[in-house]
């Protein structure tokens, strides 16, 4: 676009009194686009608004020799700012007042939800406090049964160890008692045995006759030694025993002296010696002859263990 020199150089000279018009306009204009622009400004921040006019003359003019540009006005200083109009500072608005405290009525069904779960959760602790109970009462009967059986045994052994001993004396009264019916028996047997060997013999006189001819109808006085002597080899005898009891048994045989029974006429009082004794003579089967020839029959033979 053409400046506004290069147009005053093709316009013709104006008059005097023309250019100095024309100079105070642009100037007024100006003046009136700076008025204009700083109250813009100073109400509002929006852009500022450029104006450019051209004035043309009615009057035709005749060409004039170029003139030479006339000096720019001088600059308009820029307008100060006005300094902005200090906003006074709100006070601070007062603190709202704390919320009514607003009574919430519980719901029915929690609440309903909340006293079914604590009923439920008072009858679990009674549950729990019976089983306990119960369980403490279960543990002292226990206790109190085993006490009780405890002393049940006591007692029962007390009074078995009391039965036994009663039993013990009555046994050993009642062996005393057959030991001596024993002896007593066996007593009897031997008389009875020696008037039988006699009467075989055709002996005469007494059991307890001393004549020459009823001492020889018997056995010799050696023949009992000599049957313990065939008969000891076969006893089996290993256990330890008290004192030297004496086993009697009695012994029948045939003419050539094998033994055909045996009968224990008088315990020893230890039934292991008295089964040894019996089963050895089992075992002698023949006993010897005396010195006659003959074997006496029947016949006691007297065995004691330390012998």
């Amino acid at each position: 676009m053409p400046s506004t020199d290069d147009r005053l150089d093709l316009v013709p000279r104006p008059e005097p009194g023309v250019l100095r018009a024309f100079s105070f306009a642009i100037v007024v204009h100006l003046l009136l686009a700076a008025a204009l622009t700083w109250g813009v400004s100073w109400k509002s921040s929006d852009p500022t608004i450029s104006f450019e006019a051209e004035l043309w003359s009615n009057v035709q003019q005749e060409a004039a020799p170029a003139l030479e540009a006339p000096p720019p006005p001088p600059p308009t200083p820029p307008t100060p700012e006005p300094e902005p109009i200090p906003v006074p500072t709100p006070a601070p608005p007062p603190p709202p007042p704390p919320p009514a405290k607003v009574e919430t009525l519980p719901d029915p069904d929690i609440a309903l939800a909340q006293e079914k779960l604590r009923k439920q959760k008072d009858a679990e602790a009674k549950k729990k406090a019976l089983a306990l109970a119960e369980k403490q009462e279960k543990a002292r009967q226990e206790k109190e049964k085993e006490k009780e059986l405890a002393q049940a045994k006591a007692q029962a052994a007390a009074k078995a160890a009391a039965q036994a001993k009663v039993e013990a004396q009555k046994l050993a009264s009642q062996k005393e008692q057959e030991a001596k019916k024993q002896a007593a028996a066996d007593a009897k047997f031997r008389q009875d045995n020696i008037a039988r060997m006699n009467a075989q013999i055709g002996a005469t006189g007494a059991p307890d006759a001393k004549g020459s001819a009823l001492q020889s109808s018997g056995p010799s006085a050696s023949y009992g030694g000599k049957v313990r002597a065939r008969v000891r080899p076969n006893v089996i005898f290993t256990e330890d025993i008290a004192g030297n009891p004496v086993a009697e048994v009695e012994v029948r045989t045939t003419l050539d002296g094998t033994i055909t029974s045996q009968r224990l006429v008088k315990s020893s009082g230890n039934k292991a010696w008295d089964d040894a004794v019996m089963t050895a003579i089992v075992r002698t089967a023949t006993l010897p002859r005396d010195t006659d020839g003959r074997v006496p029959t029947p016949l006691i033979i007297s065995f004691r263990p330390k012998d």
